[in-house]
């Protein structure tokens, strides 16, 4: 099958309830970004998103961006890509090079690599700060108590830190952690909030997330890696 019409429906879609949901919580139009997670998915089926002028990508795996992107990025202009998934410090290179926002900052060691790998390239991404809000041991992030000191420690080491992201735990009401990350946020002067995936993003618009990662909605269920 190589009719990706149903790309373009599902993401014209999927901003339409992002709008509606914007307006539900009284803010203004287009205030939140859509980052569209074209994780495990190849080239020709985002292609139908970039040709319907959509430029905002996450992806979890820098080795599986670098086979794709750069070809994408040569045809069409203006691609802001995201890397929401966990980090090793030793790909922070390659990470630097590659993505214009690093969602997935979670702890010193990786703060200072980081810092490391921008002096040496000379490119600044942005950064938010991931944080395990509802305090799993399997998943990445700080811990919220520990959230003030990484954003310190992240902002002396010159990285450009403009929010805050997380990933509420599967069994839980989101909407609350989405509150927690928002009094995190605020605490530090942080105006992006990254929050909201497939199955929740209309409740994080209401929290007051600035970015939503929409994948399975846009792109189908994934498709399983070799």
């Amino acid at each position: 099958m190589n009719d990706h019409s149903d790309v373009r429906e599902n993401l014209d879609a999927v901003k339409a309830e992002i709008s509606a949901a914007e307006q539900e919580a009284g803010r203004d139009k287009g205030s939140v970004t859509l980052v569209a997670v074209s994780k495990t998915h190849d080239g020709a089926r985002i292609r139908p998103a970039l040709e319907a002028g959509h430029r905002v990508y996450g992806e979890n795996r820098v080795q599986e961006a670098q086979g794709k992107w750069p070809e994408l990025k040569a045809v069409f202009e203006g691609v802001e890509l995201h890397l929401i998934g966990p980090l090793q410090t030793n790909k922070s290179d390659d990470a630097v090079a590659l993505f214009d926002v690093i969602e997935s900052v979670d702890r010193p060691k990786l703060v200072h690599a980081l810092a490391r790998s921008m002096e040496k390239l000379g490119r600044r991404p942005a950064c938010f700060i991931q944080v395990n809000t509802g305090e799993e041991d399997q998943k990445a992030g700080c811990l919220p108590d520990d959230t003030d000191a990484l954003v310190a420690q992240a902002r002396d080491a010159g990285l450009d830190v403009v929010g805050l992201m997380c990933i509420p735990p599967f069994d839980e009401e989101p909407s609350l952690h989405f509150a927690l990350l928002a009094d995190l946020a605020k605490r530090n002067g942080l105006t992006q909030l990254s929050m909201g995936m497939s199955g929740d993003y209309e409740t994080a618009v209401a929290f007051g997330a600035t970015h939503v990662r929409v994948g399975t909605a846009i792109f189908g269920a994934r498709p399983k890696l070799t």
